[in-house]
């Protein structure tokens, strides 16, 4: 004599409906599984911010201190203020 499934044994000797056997493990089965994709979503937009940043960094130029051109530069503009001077000088005089 067999009396049934298992799940028909179960709900006579536990009075529980099918739909609610399991809602509280799925849902917190689901809860879980969205937790693990939000921590792996903020881990992979961590790391490509961190990527980027050090991107811009390393990418960034910075004027040599030694570089001719800026060198000579300079000293044009030295010269111009000097002679700018040199003639407010004159003028005022």
């Amino acid at each position: 004599m067999i009396e049934g499934s298992g799940l028909e044994t179960n709900l006579k000797h536990n009075g529980a409906r099918p739909e609610q056997s399991g809602d509280g493990a799925s849902d917190a089965t689901r809860d879980a599984a969205l937790g693990r994709a939000l921590l792996f979503i903020g881990i992979a937009a961590a790391s490509a911010g961190l990527a980027y940043a050090l991107v811009r960094v390393a990418m960034a130029r910075r004027p040599s201190e030694s570089d001719p051109t800026t060198e000579r530069i300079q000293a044009l503009i030295d010269e111009a203020n000097r002679l700018l001077k040199q003639l407010d000088d004159k003028t005022s005089a």
